[in-house]
């Protein structure tokens, strides 16, 4: 229905542009129309008495009408054109412009943003918090949790700028709302990295390089801070407490998390772009 009235449009733009345009166009209608109706006048008169010839007459003036009109397109066909590139181009970008969502750039994957977090990352850019002491991270605890934590990277400034306000977004959340301090673990990921951490087995990660959003700034793995050292472990009722609101306010953000997934990480969020990773 919706292409059968887009060619009633076109045709109908068309017929008034050559209407509008050309007024040798509109003679010829004129006088068509005014050829038409003395004819109909006369053959109305007679028609007891010509009958099937009043018919005949009819057909052949329409016909002749239309050899008209069709003359008339031939020998201004390139003009005609034209004028129907110059009406109909218009109303075409409208459709297909208008026809297009609004997409803030994430892809058909993108979380549904809470509309109170969509209103803040609206407001002022967040600044990503100043980087904690090295020895934070090499501690006995989080190396049993997390091994090879000490070579990854936590660097904001590498991470994606709209995942970050989004991660910031929610650090920012984590603190004022729940009281829980925050801390990235490791952001962009090089795919040698990757690798390596690929080969360590799954209990680390199932994703080699390109796999994962971490090689496009995309992807963070965080924890929370109590007393100024790092808790990971999932089996303290407090981080787990913690990472329960963490992923609430992670996809209130748009922001996918790894607490929803088979193999839970639940101090990993990412935003997802359609077509970044390989599958």
């Amino acid at each position: 229905m919706f292409l059968f009235s887009m060619l009633l449009f076109f045709l109908l733009a068309c017929g008034g542009a050559w209407l509008l345009l050309f007024p040798s166009g509109r003679d010829i209608v004129h006088q068509a129309l005014a050829d038409w109706r003395r004819r109909s006048s006369q053959r109305l008169i007679g028609i007891n008495r010509q009958g099937a010839r009043q018919a005949g007459d009819m057909v052949r003036g329409a016909g002749g009408l239309m050899s008209a009109a069709g003359r008339y397109l031939r020998r201004r066909l390139l003009l005609v054109l034209a004028a129907g590139v110059l009406v109909t181009v218009p109303v075409l970008l409208a459709v297909v412009l208008g026809g297009q969502r609004v997409s803030t750039g994430y892809g058909d994957d993108e979380r549904v943003i809470n509309a109170q977090v969509a209103e803040l990352l609206q407001g002022e850019q967040l600044a990503a918090p100043a980087p904690l002491p090295p020895l934070v991270f090499t501690t006995a605890e989080v190396a049993e949790v997390r091994p090879m934590l000490d070579s990854a990277n936590r660097n904001w400034q590498l991470l994606d700028p709209a995942f970050a306000q989004r991660l910031l977004l929610v650090f920012k959340i984590m603190k004022e709302r729940h009281h829980y301090d925050m801390a990235i673990l490791e952001g962009y990921r090089s795919p040698e990295r990757q690798n390596q951490l690929s080969a360590a087995g799954p209990s680390v990660t199932n994703a080699k390089a390109f796999q994962s959003y971490h090689q496009f700034g995309l992807a963070a793995d965080c924890a929370f801070l109590r007393d100024g050292k790092l808790v990971i472990s999932e089996k303290d009722s407090w981080a787990m407490r913690g990472y329960q609101l963490y992923g609430e306010a992670a996809e209130a953000a748009g922001l996918h998390w790894g607490g929803r997934w088979t193999m839970m990480d639940f101090g990993h969020t990412e935003l997802r772009l359609p077509g970044t990773v390989k599958k």
